[in-house]
């Protein structure tokens, strides 16, 4: 059977009103923030306190873009007759989002939780060299990260916190019991007398 003249037409402006007469769902961006998804891979945050610049995000980095500086500080001797020791000092922590694929490798890699991820997107710039930012922006990220979801209710309990609580029980059960400065254990008390008594010599 041949199709009717015009056929087309007809079914492509049937699909135009069905679409004029619903709702419109366009977010209008920049007046509406998008919400978006928790585990949103935007910008890395630092948290320069837990940073060690054991540089292990640098060296963990495929694309090579973390650029990081240190120098060596020395500790005085937190007892008398201790020794010295010495700690790195973070001097300069920067990221070259240009060069970044937010793979997240040095999220993972980082042992003392120094890094996040930053639901934060909105970092364009008109010069490709400005999007190297330093850790003072980094910080500033690092403020925008939410916070980690809820544990499931029927989860184990994280080991950290297990190993914790067995180790508080095992101190509190060996604990020695208090003993008398003198060094025996102190006499249980006597029971007080049930009343006070008449002397003798005044009953009636």
């Amino acid at each position: 059977m041949a199709p009717i003249p015009g056929s087309g037409l007809a079914k492509g402006l049937a699909v135009t009103l069905r679409t004029m007469t619903k709702k419109t769902v366009t977010e209008q961006y920049p007046d509406t923030q998008p919400d978006l998804p928790p585990r949103t891979r935007g910008v890395i945050g630092l948290f320069e306190e837990n940073c060690t610049v054991c540089m292990l995000c640098a060296r963990e980095c495929p694309d090579w873009c973390i650029y990081i500086d240190s120098h060596k500080e020395t500790v005085p001797a937190a007892t008398p007759g201790g020794r010295e020791r010495s700690r790195n000092v973070l001097d300069r922590f920067a990221i070259d989002f240009s060069l970044c694929m937010y793979c997240g490798i040095c999220i993972e890699v980082c042992p003392f939780d120094a890094l996040f991820w930053s639901p934060e997107f909105e970092y364009a710039e008109t010069d490709i060299r400005d999007l190297t930012h330093e850790r003072d922006k980094l910080r500033e990220w690092m403020w925008t990260v939410p916070a980690p979801p809820a544990l499931d209710p029927g989860a184990e309990e994280p080991k950290e916190i297990a190993a914790a609580r067995k180790t508080a029980e095992k101190l509190a059960t060996t604990q020695p019991e208090p003993t008398d400065p003198t060094g025996s254990n102190p006499e249980p008390p006597t029971e007080p007398p049930a009343g006070p008594t008449a002397p003798e010599g005044d009953a009636s």
